[in-house]
């Protein structure tokens, strides 16, 4: 089966707080919505996403569309909404709408209402209540109510695609869910195992509650890249993209740029892809000359296509000559913008070798780099 994502983001979430409604807000190093997002694209099994945005966000539109995302305004309510959303799915037969303010979806999950959709032709996570309820009123305690049935609904809720539509359009008035909406239309539904980490934001304490069990599930890593190129003729050296005068070149098949190669290959070891040699091999000749921005472009690129984050890349270059110190800035600049990147998340600095090794002897540029990428 072809199984879309439905994220809706359209409401305006005032009770979390903040300068901006909660989908659009930092957490954990990224917005709340990218979590969202990132969990649904984390799974080959979804073919297909469908973000349903308020007219008021629709300027954010464009860096979802082009990352291959299906991108929709948003109605009065949620099930005007939902219904939009519906309505652009593609090619899917199976749908799963989740609301963007639970950034804390599992995979595990997902995963467990997209196996109950083999069998039913809905389903969706619950967590079974336990604590016990109160009936109230002008606070005081007026009565207790049996908990033993009950459970607390969740999202991801998936469903035949066809029979929600269905249902949607001959549903009248206002629905808690889209179960709700499903069950009023004979739709059974199965219930999946739901967590208390899969918790909506709602207030704004809510925040820091998501942060925390986000942090715990991260994926961290660091690379390490080392390089060397020997001087030869020439009148400037290329690093991280900028010529600098020198009295003589690097020698290398492309332009040589060192400082590039090595961050290049550190993020390549952060993902475990090899080194800048098997995916750019000096024994072809398209590569001859070129300039070394391509390959970290690349590795950028292959990092965000794998799902991880670029933090941070501290470069050290090795040296006697030229003096580095005077060009760190717009070296910093040119290597964020290759990575996409901010200016203060790059580290270009130089350390000689006290005038031993071939670093020394003036023979050649060493430079180390390390990259550190988070997946969430």
């Amino acid at each position: 089966m072809s199984i879309a994502a439905l994220i809706v983001a359209a409401g305006r979430g005032s009770r979390a707080g903040g300068p901006q409604p909660k989908q659009w807000q930092a957490l954990a190093g990224a917005r709340v919505i990218d979590h969202t997002i990132a969990a649904f694209r984390a799974l080959p099994q979804i073919t297909e996403i469908v973000l349903v945005l308020n007219a008021d966000d629709m300027d954010q539109a464009g860096a979802f569309t082009a990352d291959g995302i299906t991108v929709t305004t948003g109605g009065a309510d949620r099930a005007a909404s939902v219904q939009r959303g519906l309505a652009a799915i593609r090619q899917a037969t199976k749908v799963l709408i989740h609301d963007a303010a639970r950034p804390c979806v599992s995979g595990q999950i997902i995963l467990d209402v997209i196996d109950a959709l083999n069998q039913h032709q809905a389903a969706a996570p619950g967590l079974p209540v336990s604590d016990a309820l109160w009936q109230g009123h002008e606070g005081r305690v007026t009565g207790t109510q049996d908990r033993s049935a009950l459970f607390a609904a969740q999202t991801p809720q998936g469903f035949d695609l066809a029979a929600i539509r269905a249902a949607h359009a001959s549903y009248d008035g206002q629905a808690a869910d889209d179960v709700e909406v499903a069950r009023a239309a004979g739709l059974t539904v199965a219930i999946t195992q739901g967590s208390a980490d899969n918790l909506k934001i709602t207030r704004p304490e809510d925040f820091a509650r998501a942060a925390r069990i986000l942090e715990t599930r991260m994926d961290i890593r660091t690379g390490n890249g080392f390089d060397v190129h020997a001087f030869g003729p020439g009148d400037h050296v290329t690093l991280c993209g900028i010529d600098i005068p020198h009295t003589h070149g690097l020698v290398g098949h492309s332009d040589a740029d060192v400082a590039l190669h090595t961050v290049t290959d550190a993020i390549y070891g952060a993902l475990a892809r090899g080194d800048i040699g098997q995916h750019f091999p000096p024994s072809d000749p398209q590569w001859k000359g070129a300039r070394s921005d391509i390959f970290l472009r690349h590795a950028a690129e292959l990092a965000r296509d794998m799902g991880f984050t670029l933090t941070h890349v501290d470069c050290t270059l090795i040296c006697e000559t030229p003096k580095i110190g005077p060009h760190v800035q717009p070296m910093r600049a040119a290597m964020a913008e290759m990575l996409g990147i901010e200016i203060d998340r790059v580290s270009v600095k130089a350390t000689t070798s006290e005038r031993l090794g071939f670093t020394g002897r003036g023979e050649g540029i060493a430079c180390m780099a390390t990259a550190t990428l988070v997946k969430s």
